[in-house]
Order: C-alpha cells, then structure tokens, then sequence
C-alpha cells in the first residue's frame, strides 16, 4: 500500500493544476521522467490508474480527483504547521488563531488583542475573520483554537461560552420615511428595499427567517461583504441595512447616516466564544482566552 508523502502529493498537485507532466516537472524544478515516476509508484501502489494520459496531457481520473482533495487538504495542514512552527524561530513562545465574525472586529477583537498581547509579547495572535458559521465549523475541525461568533448558529460539537452583547438597529439615509422615526420595528422595513449581507453571513439568515416569520419576503437592492459597503450604499440611499449599533457608531460621523432603535426582542444578540474544549486548549490559547473572559460586562438578558 502506498504511503502518502509531502513530496509525492506536491508533484500529484501540480500534475493535476498544470494538466501536463512536463509543465509540472517545470513547476517543481525535477526531471519530468522523475515525476512521471513517482505518479506510477503512486498507481502502483494504490493499484488504481489516478490519471488519464492523452496527446494533448493529463486529467484525474475518478480516483485521481479524490486523491487531488486530499492531497490538497494534507499539503495545506503541512504549509500551516511550517508556518507556525516558523514563528518560534523568531522568539514566540506561543501561537493562538482566532477566528471572528466581522461585527465582532470591527466592535472589540482588536482591541482585545491588543491589550493582551501588551503583557504576553511572546506570544503571536493571528486573527481571521469568517462567517459564524464557518467559524463554528472551523474550530470544530480543528483549524483554530478559539472563534468568536454570533449566538444563533448551530453548535456542531463545540463548545460555547456567553461573551458580549450587541444590538441591531435599522440604519436609513436621512431623508429615508423611516429617518424620523425613533424606533422602529423590523416589519417596519419590510416595505423598502434592503442592503443585505451574503448567504452564509449570520445575519442574512435570521433576518430572511424573520420576515418568513412575518409572512413577508426582504427586497434587496444589493448584497455586500462589509458594512462599509453597506453604509456607503446608504449613505447614497439606495436601501436600508440592519446593522449592530455598536458597530455603526464608527461610521456615523463618515456617512452621516441614521440609526434607528429596532424593537424586537430578538434585536439584541450574543456574541459566544467558541471552543472544541477548553480543557485542551495550549497554554497560549488558555491564557488569552482567560484574558477575553476576565471580568465579562453582563450579558443582556432581553432576547
């Protein structure tokens, strides 16, 4: 049986990417006819043809597009390791990955981070900002070691702290009818068009079930990645957003744009910090979740 190595799945990757032997053997700096011989040993030894080899070069077979998979998989968690490994070279006694969801970025984790790393300099905080759910699915399977997200994703076998909360509020153009209003509720909106967020952003989701809830459907006028983008469009009136209002704080003064309390319970949220187990944690990841946890505000119990 044939025994994965870095090297035979590199030269199997460009093989596949390149869709030639030789483009491949180029890419890689080897002789094409050693790379040709590691593909066979390859089949050989998992008794299975991985390529399909023509005139015009190569394609994976069925099982070559399997293997193509993981192999890309294996070589991303090699390249990861080495660049972990790389930063205890330089004096870093400890490395913690934390992935957060945008609103929780752009309202604390930085800071977060930045204070403690003013008494842990050895130890190196990378940040990666992703969708609660991906965040979620993330540290289940291991690829960080502490996620910060919204509270209404499922759990997937992680474990989930209470942390922060926020609050949603409807942000409109001035001149928008709603601008005058001091509060509003979120079937309020339901007649105008929306600035909406992607699929698998947290938000999208739960506002789309409200207004199904509500017997209702959100007309979009666009979908966008940040709320930058989202305040930008508003600031152009060209739709409203519901955003946190902690969030939006920093880009009131840029857009001069409005925000409006939303009334309905599910308005305000917790974030969660989300764990595989905490027990398990490195010490690095240990100490800088006791340093997000430390003397929490309280939670607000209104949902």
């Amino acid at each position: 049986m044939w025994q994965p190595d870095p090297i035979s799945l590199r030269l199997f990757i460009a093989v596949c990417e390149e869709g030639s032997i030789a483009r491949a053997s180029e890419r890689e700096g080897m002789a094409a006819a050693a790379v040709s011989k590691r593909v066979a040993d390859m089949e050989r030894g998992l008794g299975t043809q991985l390529l399909i080899r023509s005139s015009r070069g190569v394609n994976p077979t069925p099982a070559g597009d399997i293997l193509l998979r993981h192999a890309r998989h294996l070589m991303q968690g090699v390249e990861q390791m080495q660049s972990d490994l790389s930063e205890f070279s330089s004096g870093v006694r400890g490395l913690v990955r934390v992935l957060a969801n945008i609103s929780s970025i752009v309202e604390f984790v930085p800071e977060e981070i930045a204070s403690f790393l003013q008494t842990h300099e050895n130890i190196h905080v990378v940040l990666e900002e992703r969708a609660s759910s991906e965040i979620v699915r993330g540290i289940a399977e291991g690829s960080a070691d502490i996620g910060i997200c919204r509270d209404f994703v499922a759990e997937r076998e992680v474990e989930m702290l209470p942390f922060r909360a926020d609050h949603f509020c409807v942000v409109v153009h001035r001149s928008h009818p709603l601008a005058a209003r001091s509060e509003v509720s979120f079937a309020d909106t339901l007649g105008y068009e929306h600035v909406g967020f992607a699929p698998n952003v947290a938000l999208h989701a739960l506002t789309r079930r409200v207004a199904y809830e509500n017997r209702r459907t959100i007309r979009y006028r666009a979908n966008v990645t940040t709320f930058d983008a989202a305040c930008r469009l508003i600031h152009l009136n060209l739709g409203l957003a519901v955003l946190p209002a902690e969030a939006i704080q920093k880009y009131q003064p840029l857009y001069d744009i409005c925000a409006i309390r939303l009334l309905d319970p599910w308005a305000t949220r917790q974030f969660v910090i989300c764990v595989r187990h905490a027990d398990q944690l490195s010490s690095a990841a240990s100490k800088f979740l006791a340093h997000l946890t430390r003397a929490l505000p309280p939670t607000d119990s209104s949902q």
